[in-house]
């Protein structure tokens, strides 16, 4: 079977979340699988990292899609002639892109629909394309995978879509990603905050991830206990950085214990991560949360938002708070911060939780979604 793939999102050193569950998903799919053959669809030179196996093709095909238009040509022309080309029995689109132009059965993961609930999450270019495609995208799909029961209902309702296309395949963590012995936790603290403790943020720096509400809480955690030495490290690009955001940092009265330390590779989050006092990622809206189950696999506390996807991939391992809620989010931390049975009762109930989870189960469940598509054409 010639099986071909969207995987435009393959980029060395800048895998964000939906590329890691490319990587992770196609590297296992393929090593699985040698008896079929996989067309990799580049939109530049291709990586070798991303050839996981010798059944693998790397075919590039123009123009670089980054921008709604050169996503449009791209999809609509250059993926549409490819597949034709190369005879592709089914296409498979991590990132929920693909062409509407096209008989060959596809399977389309689309993580979730941020930009169908806000205005103001994406760039209006951005958010106006995917909001005039994504609906024909699903409708146009053989089949849809996503990543939680949230997201599944969530694309049902919002489409009109039948639940029954629709598979749930969920995300895993990275394996870097283990607990910090204390001599570990010493020795990353003293490098990254002159050996103080601190709390973690990590995401794109977004309207959607909330950070506005992070910082005021974190200042208001400050002002409740201004002897406590707590940072806030914050990772993650600043791709966004303005109104709210901006004025909410300006005017806090602990911002000298935010520290910014933009994007990282893995390895060392995972050494933050791991050394940290809580993860707090209060978002506004997640189709998954990958941060939740990567701090679960790293064995620090979590404090969570109790809507959309991530209760449902926390359980009772994490303090749900109302993302809008600044008191509720200080509160948590400062919980987290001075209770330490609750920390490591968080933490138990995490090692549980993470055990629901895993790159080999996810990898199991979209080949499976894959092939329920074949078996329907045959």
């Amino acid at each position: 079977m010639r099986i071909a793939v969207n995987t435009r999102l393959l980029l060395p050193h800048r895998l964000d979340g939906i590329g890691w569950f490319a990587a992770e998903t196609l590297k296992r799919i393929v090593l699985s699988h040698p008896e079929h053959e996989f067309y990799f669809f580049f939109d530049r030179k291709p990586d070798s990292q991303f050839i996981y196996a010798d059944n693998v093709r790397p075919v590039t095909l123009c123009p670089q899609a980054r921008h709604p238009l050169l996503w449009y040509v791209f999809f609509e022309w250059s993926v549409t002639v490819a597949l034709r080309r190369y005879k592709i029995d089914v296409f498979l689109s991590p990132d929920g892109w693909m062409s509407l132009r096209t008989p060959v059965p596809t399977l389309a993961v689309i993580h979730d629909l941020n930009f169908e609930h806000a205005v103001d999450y994406l760039r209006p270019s951005h958010q106006r394309y995917m909001k005039h495609y994504f609906p024909l995208f699903a409708s146009g799909a053989t089949r849809i995978a996503t990543v939680s029961e949230y997201s599944k209902q969530d694309i049902s309702n919002t489409y009109g879509v039948d639940s029954k296309k629709i598979d749930v395949v969920y995300d895993g963590a990275h394996s870097f990603y283990r607990p910090c012995s204390e001599e570990e936790k010493v020795v990353i603290r003293q490098r990254f905050t002159d050996g103080k403790p601190f709390f973690i943020y990590v995401g794109t720096i977004s309207r959607r991830k909330n950070l506005t509400n992070i910082l005021l809480a974190f200042d208001k955690y400050k002002a409740n206990r201004p002897d406590d030495s707590m940072q806030l490290m914050v990772v993650g690009s600043r791709y966004w950085w303005k109104d709210e955001l901006a004025d909410a940092y300006d005017n806090m009265l602990y911002r000298s214990d935010v520290r910014f330390i933009g994007h990282i590779e893995s390895d060392v989050l995972a050494q933050l991560m791991g050394a940290s006092e809580a993860l707090v990622y209060a978002s506004l809206f997640e189709g998954f949360g990958i941060p939740i189950l990567e701090a679960f696999y790293a064995e620090t506390a979590v404090i969570t938002s109790n809507v959309t996807s991530m209760p449902e991939v926390a359980g009772d391992a994490a303090i749900l708070v109302n993302p809008l809620s600044v008191d509720e989010i200080a509160t948590a931390m400062q919980d987290v911060a001075v209770d330490r049975a609750l920390r490591l009762s968080l933490i138990e109930k995490g090692r549980v939780r993470r055990e629901l989870f895993s790159w080999d189960r996810t990898a199991t469940l979209l080949w499976n979604s894959l092939m329920q598509i074949m078996d329907n054409t045959k």
